[in-house]
């Protein structure tokens, strides 16, 4: 009796852990449940004749892993479809924009030098840009003037000037387009200035971001690989004192141009680390600096749709998901009591217990809960239930046979033993072969389902055995009839 007291003592402090595991630990939702964005992403081939090959793709991923990583967005997953394109799932990203901003750059970093005598159309351009970037702060800061119609017109006229400086023709594009097209323009001038380089991103070792002194703007901070420092070095001091400038350039845009003090004349900017200072905000600074540590794109990527899934359906999936799993363990209950009386009712508990520990187990691992998974873990429950009907039968065919209760429920077990871990573990092998081999949902349904078969192992063979010797210390419990009706039991023991 004390034996039994101590299992049952056991099993009881086991439950009480899970509970308080369930109730401390928060859940992981996946994107179905908890909402989120989704992006699909298209990888294009250099040449339009060109199929994109396998390993080109998991290249493009692999950098595309890093930025997602250094977004800090929790729980994402990104996974190939087809030949050419990749899924990306931000669980509880209602405003994708940020993400598609950076996965979507190739951020080809090139550190240039100007091309010799280029000085005064430097500033020509750098001037017009001045003008550009007024007009937008202009803009911005007038947007609720009354006056606004007024200096519209002044703001049209200055447009119209830029464009017959840059020599771009009548055009029928709004005034929006025009400064675009503008500031497009200057900019494509500007990078032709300056001369081709060896030194590009993927020479950096690391980047990160800190406050200009100013503290009203951000610069982002590089540091290059030896090799890369060399190139650094040799780079600065080559226009070290001279009116050339070091030009920063991304993707074919230049976002900074700095000059190199003469007192790097004699061996260059050495250390091997570089800043860029462009007027950055904190999040653009940021964003630059996930792209750039995450590395350049090997092919262009473009985002063919964007879905946003409201955090409302994802309630809605838990709500029908949970009544669906409360239905159907209240029907397997109904039909577990009706066959097999008392059994039947400590099998229940067993279950109960069996469900808390996968719950316990999904939130310490943790496991990202998405549809497919809670189905896995629904499915589970039917394996854990058919041990317990294998138990069962075994014993009540014990009964029959006209053993002893005691004796019919030791070797129920025993009996059953076989059969049970034969089920359970060719379950668990088709389990681990979809969670190496498959993707996305099935990975976790994967998961789910073969967490719940191993628990269930467990639950069957030692939980239910527990309670069941628990319940049979009782002498009012240890009736034949609580097991199998009279007329199904032997003569000599009714």
């Amino acid at each position: 009796m004390a034996r039994q007291q101590g299992w049952f003592a056991l099993l009881i402090a086991l439950v009480i852990s899970a509970f308080l595991l369930c109730i401390n630990l928060p859940f992981q939702l996946g994107l179905d449940l908890r909402g989120g964005s989704q992006l699909t992403l298209e990888v294009q081939a250099l040449n339009p004749n060109e199929q994109i090959k396998s390993e080109q793709l998991e290249a493009v991923q692999s950098v595309l892993d890093r930025r997602v990583n250094g977004l800090g967005v929790a729980e994402s997953s990104l996974r190939t479809i087809g030949t050419n394109q990749l899924i990306l799932e931000l669980p509880g990203e209602q405003e994708p924009s940020k993400a598609a901003r950076v996965l979507g750059k190739t951020a080809l970093l090139e550190f240039r030098k100007q091309k010799i005598n280029t000085k005064s159309e430097m500033q020509r351009l750098q001037r017009i840009r001045s003008q550009v970037n007024n007009i937008d702060l202009y803009k911005k800061a007038s947007k609720d003037n009354k006056s606004e119609l007024i200096e519209n017109k002044k703001i049209g006229e200055q447009v119209n000037d830029l464009r017959v400086a840059l020599g771009l023709a009548n055009s029928s594009l709004n005034e929006h387009d025009q400064i675009d097209q503008i500031r497009q323009k200057v900019n494509s001038e500007i990078v032709e200035l300056f001369e081709p380089s060896s030194l590009t991103g993927s020479d950096l070792v690391s980047a990160g971001r800190r406050q200009e002194q100013n503290l009203t703007s951000w610069e982002v901070t590089l540091a290059f690989n030896q090799d890369g420092g060399e190139k650094f070095a040799s780079l600065t001091k080559s226009i070290a004192g001279s009116d050339r400038l070091l030009g920063i350039i991304l993707d074919g845009e230049s976002i900074s141009e700095a000059s190199v003090g003469e007192q790097f004349k004699v061996a260059g900017i050495t250390g091997g680390s570089a800043t860029i200072s462009g007027n950055f905000t904190a999040e653009s600074a940021r964003e630059l600096e996930v792209q750039l540590r995450g590395g350049s794109l090997p092919l262009p990527v473009s985002i063919v749709q964007v879905r946003t899934i409201g955090p409302t359906l994802g309630v809605d999936n838990i709500r029908r998901s949970l009544i669906a799993a409360l239905l159907g363990l209240s029907l397997v209950a109904i039909f577990m009591v009706s066959f097999y009386r008392l059994a039947g009712f400590i099998a229940i508990f067993a279950l109960s217990f069996y469900a808390l520990f996968n719950i316990a187990i999904y939130a310490l691992i943790p496991v990202t809960l998405t549809l497919p998974g809670v189905a896995g873990f629904v499915l589970s429950i039917g394996m854990a239930v058919d041990a317990n009907v294998l138990i069962f039968e075994r014993v009540k065919d014990e009964l029959r046979r006209g053993n002893t209760l005691i004796r019919s429920i030791e070797t129920g077990f025993s009996q059953a033993f076989s059969s049970i871990i034969d089920g359970h573990i060719t379950t668990l092998i088709s389990c681990i072969s979809l969670f190496y081999l498959g993707t996305g949902f099935v990975k976790g349904f994967a998961a789910t389902l073969g967490i719940g078969v191993f628990i269930s192992l467990f639950t069957a063979l030692s939980c239910t055995r527990v309670l069941l010797r628990f319940f049979m210390s009782y002498k009012s419990l240890r009736k034949t009839t609580n097991f199998l009706s009279e007329n199904q039991l032997p003569k000599q023991l009714t």
